[in-house]
């Protein structure tokens, strides 16, 4: 069994930033690779970012140069740090998590509930 656990989201001006975390926990936890997705009303789900095994990152154009994805394997945690956010970024931002990288950034397993992101004019 596996549980996410999202934070971080809200309310924030156009060129602002926020913090959003991710903690898995389970007895596959340790185990998980993971990614973040994020949907927009009536927009079709988009994978923000994805973080391999060895730490190789992989980014969606929309968001380069102000997302970043990083990982506490420790704490079995990933994060997406957002800068300069944009009103387009305002969606519902998704955790996803699987044993497999190329299945977390296709067809996830495990899927966080989601949490809004809302950026203001």
């Amino acid at each position: 069994q596996v549980q996410l656990v999202e934070s971080g989201g809200g309310l924030v001006q156009a060129g602002g930033s926020l913090r959003l975390s991710c903690a898995a926990s389970g007895s596959i936890a340790s185990r998980l690779r993971m990614a973040w997705f994020r949907q927009a009303p009536e927009k079709q789900r988009e994978l923000v970012a994805g973080i391999t095994s060895t730490g190789t990152t992989n980014t969606a154009n929309s968001v380069k140069g102000r997302f970043t994805i990083s990982r506490d394997n420790a704490k079995n945690t990933v994060y997406l740090q957002m800068n300069s956010l944009k009103p387009e970024d305002t969606a519902v931002y998704y955790c996803a998590a699987d044993v497999l990288y190329s299945r977390v950034i296709t067809t996830p397993t495990y899927w966080g509930q989601g949490t809004q992101v809302t950026v203001s004019s």
